[in-house]
């Protein structure tokens, strides 16, 4: 059962399904490393449904060309595959809780910082 919560995180499951059916057809690496990005961004991409979609669907898309091309998975990712998946997410937009946590950091630090200058 698609539950009402990953709907809401990875988007409608016509489009899940598809995108998994992707991933199952490119070579045993890179179905690997993006099966690992895949893992990373349920657990670290603030991002809403409709964004999710479209950043998976975009590494699907990058991975088959790498593939059909034979490009090297370092070539793709380079030596930081963290800083690679987080420099995709920034490309697409933000929603849920982690960009509201990052917010309210930053407004409590500019409000104790305005705090200490009055003073």
């Amino acid at each position: 059962m698609f539950s009402k919560f990953i709907a809401k995180v990875v988007g409608p499951k016509g489009r899940w399904r598809q995108y998994k059916a992707r991933v199952r057809q490119l070579p045993p690496d890179y179905r690997a490393t993006v099966d690992a990005i895949e893992r990373y961004l349920m657990h670290f991409g603030p991002m809403d449904g409709d964004s999710a979609a479209s950043l998976f669907e975009d590494v699907a898309d990058l991975f088959e060309r790498a593939a059909a091309d034979g490009t090297p998975i370092r070539e793709i990712v380079g030596e930081d595959p963290v800083e690679f998946v987080e420099a995709l997410v920034r490309n697409y937009a933000k929603g849920g809780y982690v960009d509201h946590e990052r917010q309210r950091l930053v407004n409590a630090i500019d409000r104790a910082a305005r705090n200490q200058r009055s003073k």
